[in-house]
């Protein structure tokens, strides 16, 4: 999960009283769960390919035909198969939806968690364990709505299909989204997808403070900084120096601002947070709005780091590697940089900017694998409608708020291929983002199965 908006405010949230497993369908959508949670789906021990074939075995058990069951990996990454499954729908009109959802999990070490990270542990009203929400506690919901629908009959109008993928918490690693975009879009064709990256937020008493539907996001792209010299004897310093050269260059990055950019989603954000922000702030972002070049409003609105991230590219240093030895002048200074681009800007467009700011000493070249420009999708009413009317439904008083992700997900290979994607809300999360990609990552257990109901319905109000 990739929603850094959440990341604005850092309190604990009390813990909420437990409501698991109460009914028939919850207990059998906890055996779901908590399999694939404590399956292992790291890269560097784990398998999605088995978590997938569990999905699998799952599915054909509710009565899905083989042909409607495509498990999919290459030979080059067996671990890192994913699955992608079809629930046929009635009306032959209507263009299929796509549930999309990477089982992949960030890597967690037994010695720095509280907790086994691969053991479900209940504690306190939470799930404990690696993945309990980014993303097994999505990818186990879609399954077991196509589970649901397919048992409880008749067909829903609309096409639903599944796309359980590996991937996507790692850059450089083989990834299904990407593969599935590229060599079977005919598996995943569809008129829109439901992802990650939305969601919701509790505030520290475990009040719900805010919905949010994810429209739109960055694209991620790293970069390598190089600064390189001859080097010699450390006794007799010279001023071409590899490190001073390339610190010269992360420092003009470090102090450089991307212009501030508007898609319809975040400006309908900044308009809606100028009203809750009467005075000096509310000004600012009045005035931006009205003139993105207004510096002096730049400056107040960028003082919040999720409203600054959210009004351009960034791009941050985040590695370094300098000199051979200590008695030596280096011979090779590199850096990575890590850039969030705004939808619309290219990788192409991004570099020239590093390369100007680098200057001629430092050499900048763009990572592999470089990933496509970001395309926002339109606030679409026949896709924003049902979301904020289900979830009227489900949790009065909470206002729904699209937003523009700041992280990235395996939606923007879908949006490159023509498939509007859309981060779903409905799970709440605590002001820590409940530990995702850290310690002790845990999700409360009165919000996943809340938030399962709320999906379940969300789906069948697209469905039809």
């Amino acid at each position: 999960m990739r929603a850094a908006w959440m990341m604005a405010t850092a309190a604990m949230v009390l813990a909420a009283p437990a409501a698991a497993q109460t009914r028939p369908d919850q207990r059998t959508f906890f055996d779901l769960y908590k399999q694939l949670v404590e399956t292992n789906t790291t890269l560097s021990a784990g398998s999605c390919t088995q978590a997938a074939a569990q999905i699998g075995t799952r599915l054909k058990a509710a009565g899905f035909a083989d042909a409607d069951i495509v498990p999919f990996s290459v030979a080059d990454h067996p671990k890192d198969g994913g699955i992608v499954a079809v629930l046929k729908g009635s009306d032959a009109k209507l263009k299929p939806m796509l549930l999309l959802g990477h089982l992949d999990v960030v890597e967690a070490k037994r010695e720095d968690w509280v907790r086994d990270p691969f053991t479900l542990i209940e504690e306190g009203g939470y799930y404990y364990a690696r993945g309990t929400l980014d993303d097994k506690a999505m990818s186990a919901v879609w399954a077991d709505t196509l589970i649901r629908l397919k048992q409880s009959g008749p067909a829903p109008k609309r096409t639903i299909k599944l796309a359980l993928t590996c991937g996507e918490e790692t850059t450089f690693a083989w990834n299904g989204a990407q593969y599935l975009a590229k060599e079977r879009p005919d598996l995943i064709a569809a008129e829109f997808a439901l992802n990650e990256g939305g969601g919701g937020r509790y505030d520290d008493k475990g009040n719900r403070v805010l919905l949010a539907m994810q429209v739109g996001e960055k694209a991620a792209q790293n970069y390598t900084l190089s600064a390189t010299n001859p080097g010699g004897h450390s006794s007799q310093p010279v001023p071409d120096n590899a490190i001073y050269e390339l610190a010269d260059a992360i420092e003009a990055v470090r102090g450089y601002s991307f212009p501030v950019k508007f898609t319809d989603t975040t400006r309908l954000f900044f308009a809606s947070n100028a009203k809750k922000q009467p005075g000096t702030v509310g000004d600012a972002i009045t005035a931006l709005l009205a003139d993105p070049n207004d510096k002096a409003a730049d400056l107040i609105v960028s003082r919040d780091k999720a409203m600054h991230s959210t009004l351009r590219t960034t791009c941050v240093a985040t590695l370094l590697n300098a000199g051979h030895a200590e008695n030596a002048l280096p011979q090779r200074a590199t850096a990575n940089v890590n850039c969030r681009i705004f939808p619309g800007e290219t990788v192409d467009g991004t570099l020239a900017t590093l390369k100007r700011l680098a200057g001629p000493k430092v050499t900048v070249t763009a990572n592999m694998p470089v990933r496509p420009t970001a395309i926002p999708p339109a606030l679409d009413p026949k896709i924003v409608g049902p979301a904020t009317k289900v979830a009227a439904k489900h949790f009065p008083g909470v206002p729904l708020t699209p937003i523009m992700s700041t992280g990235a997900t395996d939606g923007i290979f879908l949006q490159a291929i023509g498939i509007p994607v859309y981060g779903a809300p409905g799970i709440f999360v605590d002001p820590d983002m409940s530990g995702i990609h850290g310690l002790n990552e845990r999700i409360s257990i009165k919000s996943l199965y809340e938030g399962r109901d709320y999906l379940f319905d969300l789906v069948k109000a697209y469905a039809g």
